[in-house]
């Protein structure tokens, strides 16, 4: 994954360049979940959630298959009752109001177009006839997906919801897709509330990102918050790639932490609140090591030496496998500044992986 960690650092600081909008915390909600429960008979898909999303936000429900996203969505659609709790659009509660009578549209994933309509009858709608003509089957998947994009747009919707609309474009259409999106959202002024379990899209597209498991809210927080300072072991292994490396708190306090692990010492800047000898794991991103033949200049801490196991190429980065010999294994990712048969390091070479106190997350569950 340290690729798409990789990519989604560079595509996501473009995105987030050219985004102004943040939600003002003393501003009302125009959307609020408040301890929602739904249970499908025995089985809990979402357990005590409460969830704040504002005006004209480009909001990210992010998760893994099953972690209650797209149920979460059918129950802002209207699709779906919760079993507790209450859903709160602009203060009305709209829990047993019929989606028909929601000022809420959704775009599902399979694009729901109407074979037996030509694409004019639909994008007429929207004042779109470029594909007057055609057919939905003679579209290609991007035309379907800004077909049904226009269809689901046309009476102007409070509320977006986006049911995983990319997953079946390829790559590159994907990418091109994501940023078409984000420009539109930003010219409507729309609340767009997207579903998706692929993290690259959601740092791209989002204001702020909801990470789910089990039914509950991990982690919300911009997209750099979530990536830069996961609140867990989980978030920082599903947001991105990360070494994670556990080890014992020998300090901490405000000018840092010290933590004693089989990598040897390891310093950080943060205070941790943690008692010391407490179980602590620092998280480090595979692009914050530094990887080098020789050892650093204090070889004190925040270092390890080992072997190079593996090489993954991936065109702009190249991710280097690395087992410590401790036996740990632990990946840097290295820009390819210069040409592949030029690289110094190569597989079964001895080097050294160092990073500074700032590169890490020390995290305590």
């Amino acid at each position: 994954m340290a690729d798409r960690a990789g990519t989604a650092g560079a595509d996501n600081a473009r995105g987030r360049a050219r985004r102004t909008h943040a939600p003002d915390p003393a501003s009302e909600p125009l959307v609020r979940l408040d301890g929602i429960v739904k249970r499908f008979g025995d089985s809990t898909a979402l357990d005590r959630l409460t969830l704040d999303i504002y005006p004209g936000e480009f909001f990210a429900l992010l998760g893994p298959s099953g972690c209650g996203k797209s149920t979460l969505l059918r129950l802002l659609a209207g699709f779906e009752t919760p079993s507790e709790g209450r859903v709160l659009l602009a203060g009305d509660d709209i829990g047993h109001v019929p989606p028909y009578r929601r000022p809420v549209n959704m775009m599902f994933q399979s694009y729901a177009l109407f074979p037996h309509l030509t694409v004019a009858e639909m994008l007429a709608l929207v004042k779109l006839e470029e594909f007057a003509r055609r057919k939905p089957d003679r579209l290609s998947g991007g035309e379907r997906q800004r077909v049904a994009l226009a269809r689901s747009l046309a009476k102007r919707p409070k509320v977006l919801l986006l049911d995983e609309p990319l997953a079946a474009l390829d790559k590159k259409l994907r990418q091109r897709t994501q940023y078409e999106l984000m420009d539109l959202q930003e010219r409507l002024g729309t609340t767009f509330v997207i579903v998706t379990h692929d993290q690259e899209e959601a740092m791209t597209v989002a204001d702020r990102i909801a990470v789910m498991s089990r039914g509950r809210l991990v982690q919300v927080g911009a997209p750099s918050e979530v990536y830069e300072q996961p609140n867990s072991r989980y978030v920082a292994e599903f947001v991105g790639d990360v070494n994670l490396v556990e080890g014992r708190l020998a300090s901490s306090g405000p000018a840092g932490s010290v933590i004693e692990s089989r990598a040897g010492r390891l310093a950080s800047t943060q205070q941790v609140d943690a008692v010391p000898g407490a179980t602590v794991w620092m998280a480090l991103r595979p692009e914050k090591l530094r990887l080098a033949a020789g050892p650093p200049g204090d070889a004190g801490e925040n270092c390890a030496r080992g072997t190079v196991l593996d090489i993954g190429y991936l065109g702009s980065l190249s991710v280097y496998q690395v087992a410590l010999d401790n036996g740990t294994v632990m990946r840097a990712a290295v820009a390819n500044a210069t040409r592949l048969i030029e690289q110094p390091i190569g597989r079964d070479d001895r080097v050294w992986l160092s990073w500074t106190s700032q590169a890490g997350v020390v995290l305590t569950r």
